[in-house]
């Protein structure tokens, strides 16, 4: 299967964990920890989210912030350093 057909339907955030429904009927979730950018964001900046990538990709704006379908299917966590650069523009 390839990653075209991880499209992304809704994401729901709460307080420990990142939840995608993907199109295909999956839901992914992942704990909030992984993403210390979003663990840091405000609620009205994760709820501004918008897919990206032909809808294989979760991107929110306001963080400047990108996910990929593929990289929550294999369990990756937020690459180091990402959050620190991300604060620094703050």
């Amino acid at each position: 299967m390839n990653s075209l057909s991880h499209k992304i339907r809704h994401v729901t955030i709460s307080a420990e964990t990142l939840t995608v429904e993907l199109k295909d009927g999956r839901i992914v979730s992942a704990p909030l920890a992984w993403y210390p950018t979003l663990v840091q964001a405000t609620a009205k900046e994760l709820r501004n989210w918008r897919p990206c990538g032909a809808g294989t990709g979760i991107h929110w704006p306001a963080l400047d912030y990108h996910l990929s379908v593929e990289g929550l299917l294999r369990g990756a966590h937020e690459a180091e350093g990402v959050t620190r650069r991300l604060l620094a523009h703050a």
